[in-house]
């Protein structure tokens, strides 16, 4: 049986990759965070008891911020596959605390790699790296491969570096090291300082009663969006390739902030008007009742407003493509959202 390390395994592609995984029949092992709360509530249908025998999952402590805790868990664990999905992930966050942000989202990449690097006799070991469409910041035309980068976030910028010194270490040393480039994936499992997680969960709450008002930043902020069981598959097969190779994984369709709403609003049966223009402008309800207002506290220092990928490499590559469209998603999120609402 193949053995996958996963760090980030208590995020959401890291819960919807190890689930993937085990169906695949491998033995996969996690990496968390000491806290002295539990975070694996994304793991708790997977999770098995710590002592059990044959297990399929099997969580350690570590963080990749500490060098010495990376080299031992690779070291122990000897893995096939690393899948590398430990970050600080939001992007308004990132301005906030960039320095920590580049530790673990730059160099956090460069450590394990080091290590892949330190075992090259001993095992070749496959590296993942996951890259975000916020590499490319900036840029105007429909994204792919071939896009220059153009980071507006010490989130973005870390990303860049651990992107290219991915590339770096795959040149220079025949790592089999892959860059995945996904582009915005949301599920029922989203965080909820995510603006998608925030919406739905918002407006279901309103739709109940159990919330007056939903505030949010740029509406005409468009980006591509998919299901992150989908864009999961995209990185197994990544590392299934017969070479090592960066790819972009997206939908090739986008929607602004604001269309994003009117369709949580449709799936919930909730008429929503608008009016107004840009910091004034509100959503209110057939009854008059605004339930959507502007607040400058979550706009950007710098925004990104136009994201779309082109995945027609994975399509002729990998032989991906997404499986969910946006309503589908959509519906899913809000019917995770009244089930844990009642």
């Amino acid at each position: 049986m193949k053995k996958a390390l996963i760090f980030g395994i208590t995020g959401q592609d890291g819960a919807y990759l190890a689930k993937y995984l085990i169906k695949k029949k491998y033995v996969v092992h996690g990496v968390i965070r000491r806290s002295s709360s539990f975070n694996t509530s994304r793991l708790d249908d997977i999770y098995e008891e710590p002592f059990k025998k044959n297990k399929k999952l099997i969580l350690h402590y570590g963080d990749v911020i500490d060098s010495s805790s990376v080299f031992k868990l690779i070291e122990a664990i000897m893995p096939d596959e690393i899948y590398n999905l430990a970050a600080q992930s939001h992007v308004a966050v990132s301005f906030e605390i960039p320095e920590y942000t580049s530790n673990v989202d730059g160099i956090g990449t460069l450590r394990i790699l080091e290590v892949i690097k330190s075992f090259l006799k001993r095992k070749k070991i496959k590296f993942y790296q996951a890259g975000t469409s916020e590499m490319f910041g900036g840029v105007q035309n429909i994204q792919d491969e071939n896009t220059k980068f153009d980071p507006k976030s010490p989130y973005a910028a870390s990303k860049v570096f651990a992107h290219s010194i991915t590339k770096i270490y795959r040149d220079a040393y025949g790592i089999f090291a892959a860059n995945g480039i996904l582009f915005n994936h949301e599920s029922p499992l989203r965080g909820e300082t995510f603006v998608t997680k925030k919406i739905v969960k918002a407006l279901t709450k309103i739709k109940l009663g159990k919330q007056k008002c939903l505030y949010l930043g740029n509406l005409y902020s468009k980006r591509d969006w998919g299901h992150a069981k989908d864009y999961v598959a995209a990185m197994w097969k990544i590392l299934q390739a017969k070479k090592a190779d960066d790819f972009v994984i997206a939908t090739n369709r986008q929607f602004s902030i604001k269309q994003f709403i009117n369709l949580v609003a449709k799936e919930l049966k909730l008429k929503l008007n608008w009016r107004g223009k840009g910091i004034n402008e509100i959503g209110f309800t057939s009854e008059g009742k605004v339930v959507i207002k502007i607040s400058k506290k979550y706009f950007r220092p710098l925004d990104v407003n136009n994201l779309q990928g082109n995945y027609s490499k994975a399509k002729k590559i990998l032989k991906w493509k997404p499986e969910t469209s946006l309503a589908q998603l959509i519906k899913e999120m809000v019917n995770f959202e009244l089930k844990n609402n009642d």
